[in-house]
């Protein structure tokens, strides 16, 4: 008996030993009680003292532009740990605790709250090549982020993510019209993604503008058009950042559809559209023209999003800027129209939307009539590109917001210029080769 007592002594001081000499950072990950995405993170900022540095600079400079703890709750490091434990098994409008409103402006600022932490401008990422020099753009926390959104949306496939009380909740706000009779029975919703992804009752919902009119081009999803820009004869678009000419970027649409595309500069002299996807929006993209598939891609890249805190509304605001999409996560196919030549559509995930999926049935080859079912994104809002070469005369005819229509539509925000239209409806109009 007292040979075990010491041989108990003996262990119980080689333990105190190793807990002395063991640095003050490493923690045992089962017992740190931690999710694994978060340990990911903690191991990533351990090994990696300048990410470490860029984290805390971020969330300190969040802190000053955003002050108040209810709004920005997370002001410290150790309390970002906890934040990402808590929003990887969450539902979307429960991310950020106590902002009023919608469903989905909770949802909404739930996203926004989450990115406006990582995408404060840091002076050592600057000129680094990056679309912004915020962290969420820098390699390896950007993989990171990555990570997260795969392991969040493994929790939004599960059951425990959706019961009758959060749809009724949605069901409850009409920004998300489920009350309107467009969608499949609320039955066959036994996630909260299968209720993000919904499909629609029928065709019905959503009739095709001109649909046997190939010059016609509608819209592929429920969203707000941004406007168009020209693709120059070195396959650039022109960004600018402000008044003065110094401050325009480039963006490549080599970039844009990899350098191993043969269509890459397919589109020289064209233009280029997108149109913004919020979060209450139907989520599944479709055919903005008919043709044939010539090439098809998807891209993993960024899942990053732009975010600013309007102090005076007391909220945070997406942007969606023209820029951030040539290194985010996207797919794209290549549809050849015919009389029109060729058009990419770009379906691109934004912030917590790098699930970019198309149908079963799309692939080289395969022909589509406008109007067909294309894809869908998972959880968040989203953006789709269209590019269109020269010789298709490709017009903007969405229509443009007045005061009143702003405010009657639930769906549309103030700083709008284009109304918010349905798939299916017209977005614009090819004309074909101008003398």
């Amino acid at each position: 008996m007292q040979r075990i007592i010491c041989r108990m002594k003996f262990s119980l001081a080689i333990i105190i030993l190793a807990v002395m000499i063991l640095p003050g950072g490493v923690v045992f990950a089962e017992e740190d009680g931690h999710k694994q995405i978060t340990r990911e993170l903690i191991n990533l900022v351990e090994k990696n003292p300048a990410i470490r540095n860029m984290l805390e600079a971020s969330i300190a400079e969040a802190k000053k532009i955003n002050p108040d703890s209810k709004t920005n709750p997370v002001q410290s490091l150790s309390e970002y740990y906890d934040f990402i434990d808590r929003a990887s098994e969450l539902l979307p409008q429960e991310i950020l605790r106590g902002p009023s409103g919608s469903v989905r402006d909770q949802m909404l600022q739930g996203i926004c709250y989450f990115y406006f932490l990582v995408d404060q401008p840091l002076p050592e990422l600057k000129d680094k090549g990056l679309y912004k020099n915020a962290i969420q753009y820098y390699q390896p926390f950007s993989f990171w982020l990555r990570n997260f959104a795969n392991a969040w949306g493994t929790y939004l496939d599960t059951k425990e993510s959706w019961n009758k009380e959060i749809y009724q909740q949605i069901y409850n706000d009409p920004k998300f019209s489920l009350q309107k009779g467009w969608y499949e029975p609320s039955s066959n919703w036994k996630t909260f993604n299968e209720f993000f992804a919904r499909y629609l009752k029928s065709p019905d919902a959503r009739p095709i503008s001109s649909p046997n009119d190939s010059a016609a081009v509608v819209s592929p999803a429920d969203s707000v058009p941004q406007g168009v820009w020209a693709i120059d004869e070195n396959s650039n678009i022109r960004v600018d950042g402000g008044l003065r000419v110094k401050l325009a970027t480039y963006y490549s649409i080599k970039e844009l559809l990899g350098e191993k595309s043969q269509y890459k500069d397919a589109f020289a002299n064209g233009i280029l559209t997108h149109t913004f996807l919020n979060v209450n929006d139907y989520h599944r993209y479709h055919f903005a023209v008919g043709g044939i598939i010539k090439e098809k891609k998807i891209i993993s890249e960024n899942v990053a999003l732009e975010v600013d805190w309007n102090p005076e509304q007391e909220k945070y605001v997406p942007i969606d800027s023209t820029g951030w999409q040539f290194s985010q996560t996207r797919g794209y196919v290549i549809v050849d129209t015919g009389k029109y030549g060729l058009v990419a559509l770009i379906p691109m995930g934004m912030a917590q939307v790098s699930s970019v999926n198309f149908e079963d049935d799309v692939q080289v080859g395969s022909t589509h009539k406008k109007g067909d079912m294309l894809g869908n994104f998972l959880f968040g809002g989203s953006d789709f590109i269209m590019l269109f070469q020269k010789s298709s005369g490709f017009e903007i005819t969405a229509p443009k917001t007045d005061k009143t229509a702003t405010k009657s539509d639930p769906d549309q925000d103030t700083e709008d210029i284009y109304k918010h239209i349905l798939m299916g409806e017209e977005y614009g109009v090819m004309k074909g080769q101008t003398k």
